[in-house]
């Protein structure tokens, strides 16, 4: 035994010799390295000092040892002689290697490394035994190795050697990265990434070493994370899935069998490890007999060398397992990124690709969010599926070993019994499951719908309506949670209970049979027991898994299979001639399927042709199909008969509803398309937005929010234009272009654009504006969708009983309103470019404003540093103040207790036969194994009484303090990431966290009672405990900075993905038109891939961790062993040194468990600490104030009085509202006109109390509205806003959302706003759908039922806020004059760009840069030809008459 463990050297001795060989021969052919100086930091030196002299003391030491042997004895000791010889090989290899360390930025040789590390081992084991033989002045085995002065005094050379190496390689892994670091994405492509790892790096994640180096020192940025390996990136990975599903033959591809296919390679890689994981898990129940019966037996010395060799199985089975579990994880993560990624590309470009049946937003965030995620994580499960039958079978074999076949076979039975059992449990949860995404899906669906709302339902006071609405969803949602959770609670009771079901069934057949039982045959049993709960325990969770899976690859295949009747067209743009569009006959409807509609949408009933260069208007009543008509033309609208249309040439298209993107100005004009100077201001020019840009802080690099909330509907109508003209394409097609701004900026924009820049370009533009008719090649006239006039403008104009006519007629019938003042020559032959110096949407104070708020609201706000205390106090006193927590904490101490003492009774009954009958033994385990089963029960059902409560309680928490927030905040926070907090941390609240954090509890309790039992059986293991635990909470706290700071980030990364999608289904049809999709879909692969680098190293990171953590349990496991080893038997009890042993099997996984859940528990508290952020919200002023509550039929009279009134929209920036003081008498009319910008909206804002006045005060009818409640105030105030805003549902729904009006009342007022006939078309009537945010209605319907909304509330003050901007004359007129019915006896302010509109009111009040220039009676002020509004109205009377004028007057 002496000389074989004195040849352990020889190995060592060939291997540093072969290395040296090697390294010489690879000198000379690459000696050209040598030359390469590198400054190398301090640090590194002191740390490679101190491993070089470490490894020279220690040869020096046993060389010196040896000849004081030799010059005493005269004989050579050999283990001192060949200890030098080696020690002497390593310090040369580790002298020679040192330069090439630092030259070629390398690790230590491995050969080395694992020298040090067994050394260091090897010394340890010496040392103790040396320690336990001298301690307890016993004889030392002889097979044990005996530490002599040598070894003892080199042990804590080793032991620095050891703790320095690790920091000398991470001190040598900055020397790669250059003095200054640019902060850019390749700075983070270096050699510490996955993909430039050596073999030993991926094994033990030291590639993460830098990683966690920079994350101690700084805070981690993106940029300082590697990017994935190519195998993980979105665009391969997406790839590879969409090849994978073309490969497949049959018409209804399959997407479980396309992933399967893609990933296989990887799984297979998995299922080895996976393998491997479960063989080494078994080898400590099998050997775990043999050791306790050695443990009873007296032994000479061949018998302790029996005893070490267990002992060393044990440690490599362990280590073995440990490592395999790590790879198997870390690759079933890497296996869920892939997936994860490839699906959220293919539902993004499903989602840009489908037309006419656009998804909601609500569904796509939770495919994203909730199903992608599930898919992803199944890869964590699926190898459960084919390990549970080798489990049950390698159980088999060893109580079949232990037993005998009699009672193994009743062990199988009892567990097969107990896994059928679960059958009915695991659908119950499957159908539970299904119920809450549905419910969860309606939830976000609102919740997004809501959102996007919100200024509107604060405006109505509607908002306490449509909370109470989303808390009846969230109420639903959560009694199908407590029912899932309540069922999990039996799931958790049962497989808690298996062991002990199994052990009484198997034991009670043993005694039955008289089959003989020893404490080493049972506690192998217990073991195995033990290890079979974890695949029992986990069975109903993978089917679970697999069900939950299912329904997520059902959802996602339905998404990705519906029809999006795309109708192919080519594109003739190569067409020689001069044909721009062929309109071929045909018909078009939005809902093709309907059987509730009587016509199509579009009827075409001849053959038109546009040449190129065509200028063609296209003119109608409201919901007459204009819109419909240009979206045919785009092919965006389904067609149900015909040829469809021909487009020769590149498109662009300006939508009625603006779209822009969340970015700069600039991105948003330039699109996609390189930077040309000349023709970008021209552009600019044309579009009228310089003196926008000019005022801006950062000019057009300033940032847009999201949806364009910070720029006013003429800007960003004057955005999309400019985005249209800048690409530069063949054909424009324009939806009502100059609907959002003033006459003379329509104007200034026909001019300048359309009979400009476009000049030579093919326009089709749909318009209101009559005015803008005679400039057309072609107008196309529309009613009840079908073309009824077509032809040059003079030709319409002479039919007399022509449509065209009847529309002119009304035009005319409202200019006529206007009375001109006397014709003065200077104002009408006065310069253009005056009235073009102030086409400027200043919108002082917003644009500037959010200029700057967007550009520091785009990245979230974060915590940095440890989660703190008071979001874990606030989440566990959530529920009942916290008083159940420690009546579970109680019942899982009682639950650890009785196990522990079921199984020592059990194992020393058996050995005590003699004493205690076979019915007390088989009794007693019942009763002690039953109580603990029913704490586990107790457990479980409370833990899930506190999840739900505790959910619910925060979520409420959150959703109000959203709800009750002021519109500014709405105004800076993308919806995303509420909707982020609302789907994706809500759900890890709802059943995650709880359960984590009772994990942790649960898994420490567990530690703790090992520890004590093991301590019992031999107190010197106590101390090594607390060593242990002190370097692991040691690694922990190294680890945690960077990990937390990667949990946060992985939270942050997910809510750029869900706004990019928002924003590209929102804009889909502009996207297609001018062919974006590529390069929007580039943007998302970049998300995504943002996204996947932080998760896949958030899970390495936590791998990193485990490994380090399993190696040290696993060290101090086999130390415990030798221990036991060691001991005389008169001082240990061998049942409970079984025991022990049995238990400390579970040690590294518990350890590992306990570690892994303290930093899990942290990483997954950030969901709470982002739900408390937003509970913590500032509100607006109270709903309601008790003591100050108006009159029931307050106001009255609806007398408005500004008193100095002042306002700003933070205290930083300047006024906007400066000091206005005036009178709004009751039951009149008010007019407010002015430049855009000239402080109009904000005045409305001011009366709403959107936003709080600065100084002065608004009294309305004796009341000063700041010291009543919100509620009070808005809920008397009627309005209808810039934008129209409808809800999904029905017509009735959106009419009437509080249920306060009849019926008959509501078609009365269809009637008065001539939506009745369009309503009469659905024979669902009232009952007809509404699209999410109206969609199948155009949006000057949309202002009608805006305004049918209003008029039905009968209010006493109503505010039109440009409420006619997107009608038709003909309609506006019918509309004022029945507004002018309708609201006879209320004070109605009206902000409007026409100026008819405010012509006949019996005030006017004109604003310029937030004062009052005039206010008086219309009349008075035209009869002044000087007065701003005089000079208003004939800007106004200019651009409307002048074309028509030969027609006309």
């Amino acid at each position: 035994m002496k000389v074989s463990l004195e040849l352990v050297n020889a190995p060592f001795v060939i291997a540093f010799l072969t290395w040296i060989t090697i390294d010489i021969l690879k000198r000379r052919r690459h000696d050209a390295m040598t030359h390469f100086k590198h400054r190398i930091g301090t640090e590194a030196r002191v740390f490679t000092a101190i491993i070089v002299l470490s490894n020279v003391i220690i040869s020096t030491l046993y060389l010196g040892f040896g000849f004081y042997i030799f010059w005493n004895s005269g004989i050579v000791p050999t283990k001192p002689v060949c200890s030098a010889i080696t020690w002497f090989l390593a310090s040369l290899v580790t002298i020679y290697s040192k330069n090439k360390t630092f030259s070629e930025h390398k690790t230590w040789p491995l050969v080395l490394i694992v020298w040090w590390v067994f050394s260091c081992i090897f010394l340890s084991l010496s040392a103790v035994v040396y320690l336990i033989h001298h301690l307890k002045s016993k004889e030392l085995p002889y097979p044990l190795p005996e530490a002599n002065i040598v070894d003892i005094a080199s042990l804590p050379l080793l032991i620095l050697l050891c703790c320095c190496l690790p920091l000398a390689i991470s001190e040598n892994s900055d020397l790669k990265n250059p003095l200054l670091r640019k902060k850019d994405e390749n700075s983070s492509r270096d050699d510490g990434s996955f993909t430039n790892a050596s073999i030993w790096s991926q094994l033990t994640f030291r590639w993460l070493n830098p990683l966690f180096e920079r994350g101690r020192i700084e805070k981690l940025e993106l940029h300082h994370i590697p990017p994935v390996p190519e195998s993980e990136t979105a665009d391969n990975a997406s790839l590879l899935l969409e090849e994978s599903l073309r490969r497949q033959k049959t018409e209804f591809s399959s997407l479980p069998k396309a992933i399967t296919r893609t990933i296989r390679r990887s799984l297979a890689l998995n299922a080895v490890f996976a393998g491997l994981n479960t063989i080494a898990s078994y080898v400590g129940p099998f050997l775990i007999a043999s050791f306790v019966n050695f443990l009873k037996e007296k032994h000479d010395s061949s018998g302790y060398q029996y005893g070490l060799v267990l002992a060393f199985i044990f440690f490599f089975s362990k280590t073995l397992e440990s490592l395999t579990q790590r790879l198997w994880y870390f690759g079933a993560q890497r296996i869920g990124i892939r997936v994860r990624a490839a699906l959220t590309v293919l539902i993004y470009k499903k989602s840009l690709s489908t037309k006419f049946v656009g998804p909601s937003n609500g569904k796509i965030i939770n495919l994203i969010n909730v199903d992608a995620e599930r898919i992803g994580d199944f890869c964590w499960y699926i190898h459960g599926v084919w390990l549970l039958p080798i489990q049950v079978f390698l159980a088999l074999v060893i109580l079949y070993r232990n037993l005998g076949a009699a009672p193994s076979v009743a062990a199988v039975f009892a567990t097969i019994l107990v896994m059928v059992s679960n059958t009915p449990l695991a659908n119950r949860e499957e159908r539970l499951h299904s119920k809450i995404m549905e419910a969860k899906d309606s939830r976000i669906k609102a919740t997004s719908e809501t959102l996007k709302s919100i200024r509107v339902l604060k405006l109505h006071s509607w908002e306490p309506t449509f909370l109470k609405k989303l808390l009846q969803l969230r109420e639903t949602e959560r009694n199908w949670l407590k029912k899932y959770l309540y069922t999990c609670s039996a799931v958790a009771f049962l497989f808690w209970a298996s062991p002990t079901l199994v052990s009484v069934i198997t034991f009670g057949v043993c005694i039955f049979l008289k089959t003989p039982l020893t404490s080493g045959t049972v506690l192998s049993a217990l073991a195995t027991f033990r290890i079979l709960q974890e695949p029992i325990y986990n069975l109903p969770e993978l089917i679970s898994m697999i069900a939950q899976t299912k329904v997520s690859f059902d959802r996602i295949q339905e998404f990705l299979g519906e029809e999006d009747q795309r109708t192919f067209l080519p594109d003739g743009g190569s067409k020689a001639s001069d044909v721009a569009i062929e309109i071929e006959t045909g018909e078009y409807a939005w809902e093709t399927c309907s059987q509730n509609l009587k016509n199509p949408t579009i009827k075409i009933t001849k053959k038109i042709k546009i040449m190129k260069g065509y200028k063609i208007a296209i003119c109608g009543s409201v919901g007459s199909g204009k819109s419909s008509l240009l979206c045919s033309i785009l092919d965006e609208i389904p067609r149900i008969s015909g040829a469809g249309i021909k487009v020769y040439g590149k498109k662009a298209y300006v939508p009625q509803r603006s779209w822009v993107q969340t970015g700069t100005v600039r991105e948003n004009i330039l699109f996609g398309k390189d930077m040309d100077k000349v023709f970008y201001e021209r552009v600019l020019q044309a579009c009228a937005l310089n003196q926008d840009i000019e005022m801006w802080d950062n000019k057009d690099m300033s940032v847009v929010g999201e949806r364009g909330m910070n720029l006013s509907g003429g800007q960003k109508q004057r955005i999309q234009l400019a985005r249209a003209i800048y690409s530069d394409s063949d054909i424009y097609i324009l939806d009502d272009p100059f609907s959002a701004v003033d006459a003379h900026t329509g104007t200034h924009l026909f001019k300048k654009c359309l009979t400009g820049l476009l000049s030579q370009k093919t326009v089709i533009y749909a318009t209101h504006q009559l005015e803008f008719l005679d400039a057309a090649d072609l107008v196309l006239v529309m009613k009840e969708g079908l073309i009824v006039q077509s032809g040059k403008y003079e030709e319409l104009i002479a039919d007399s009983d022509g449509e065209l006519v009847r529309q002119m007629n009304a035009h005319r019938k409202s200019l006529e309103q206007v009375n001109p003042p006397q014709e003065d020559d200077s104002l009408t032959a006065g310069p253009y470019q005056k009235s073009q110096i102030e086409v400027i949407e200043e919108k002082y104070g917003e644009p500037i404003c959010h200029g700057k708020l967007f550009e520091r609201s785009q990245e979230e706000e974060t915590e940095t540093g440890r989660v703190k205390w008071s979001v874990y106090s606030t989440f566990v006193t959530a529920a009942y103040k916290g008083a159940l927590v420690p009546v579970i904490l109680l019942c899982q101490v009682l639950f650890q207790g009785l196990q522990m003492g079921s199984n020592y009774w059990i194992a020393w009954a058996t050995e005590e036969n003699h004493r205690v009958s076979r019915e007390q033994l088989i009794g007693i385990f019942v009763l002690l194994s039953g109580g603990s089963s029913i704490f586990v029960l107790g457990r479980a059902v409370l833990l899930a009484t506190i999840a739900v409560e505790t959910s619910q309680r925060l979520f409420i928490g959150m959703i109000t303090s959203v709800f009750r927030a002021p519109i500014s905040f709405f105004d800076s926070t993308p919806s995303s990431r509420i909707l982020s907090r609302s789907s994706t941390d809500q759900s890890t609240l709802d059943t995650d966290i709880p359960y984590r954090l009772a994990g942790l509890a649960f898994a420490l309790i567990q530690l703790f009672s090992i520890i004590i039992l093991m301590s019992y059986v031999a107190w010197q293991i106590f101390l090594l405990f607390l060593a242990i635990l002190g370097i692991s909470f040691w690694y922990q706290n190294y680890y945690i900075s960077t990990a937390r700071e990667l949990a946060r980030m992985v939270g942050i990364r997910k809510a750029p993905i869900l706004h990019h999608f928002s924003e590209s289904i929102t804009g889909a049809a502009t996207i297609r038109c001018f062919s974006q999709e590529d390069r929007f879909l580039e943007k998302n692969l970049s998300l995504i891939d943002d996204y996947s680098r932080v998760a896949f190293h958030n899970s390495g990171t936590m791998e990193w961790l485990c490994v380090r953590i399993n190696f040290l349990f696993n060290f101090v496991f086999f130390l415990v062993l030798i221990i036991l080893v060691s001991l005389p038997r008169s001082e240990i009890d061998p049942s409970l040194a079984g025991l022990a042993a049995t238990y400390g099997l579970n040690l590294n996984v518990l350890q590992a468990w306990v570690i892994w859940n303290l930093c899990n528990v942290e990483n997954k508290m950030i969901s709470v600490e982002r739900i408390l952020q937003f509970t913590n919200i500032p509100s607006e002023a109270p709903l309601v104030i008790e003591d100050c509550r108006p009159k029931p039929e307050w106001p009255t009279e609806g007398r408005i009085e500004l008193e100095n009134l002042q306002m700003q929209y933070k205290p930083t920036l300047p006024m906007v509202l400066k000091g206005i003081t005036c009178i709004f008498p009751g039951q009149k009319k008010i007019g407010v006109v002015g430049r855009t910008g000239s402080g109009k909206s904000t005045l409305i804002q001011a009366l709403f109390r959107v936003v709080e006045p600065s100084g002065g005060r608004i009294v309305i009818d004796g009341v000063d509205i700041s010291s009543i409640g919100l509620q009070d105030l808005r809920s008397r105030l009627g309005i209808i806003p810039q934008d129209p805003t409808l809800f999904q549902g029905t017509i009735r729904t959106n009419l009437d959302p509080l249920q306060q009006h009849t019926d008959q009342e509501i078609w009365k007022v269809l009637k008065k706003c001539r939506l009745a006939d369009i309503v009469r078309q659905d024979q669902r009537l009232l009952d007809a759908p509404v699209a999410e945010d109206g969609e199948n209605w155009s949006v000057g319907q949309r202002q009608l039922v805006c305004l049918a909304r209003v008029l039905i509330k009968k209010r006493r003050i109503l505010v039109l806020d440009e409420a006619t901007a997107s009608i038709d004359t003909a309609t506006d007129n019918v509309i004022q004059e029945t507004i002018r019915e309708e609201t006879s006896r209320c004070t109605v302010i009206t902000v409007a760009h026409r100026i008819p509109t405010v012509i006949d009111n019996d005030l006017v009040l004109v604003l310029d840069k937030g004062k009052i220039v005039e206010y008086d009676m219309p009349g008075v002020l035209l009869g002044d030809n000087s007065s701003s509004f005089s000079k208003l109205v004939a800007e106004f009377l200019r651009s409307s008459k002048s074309n028509h004028h030969k027609n006309m007057f």
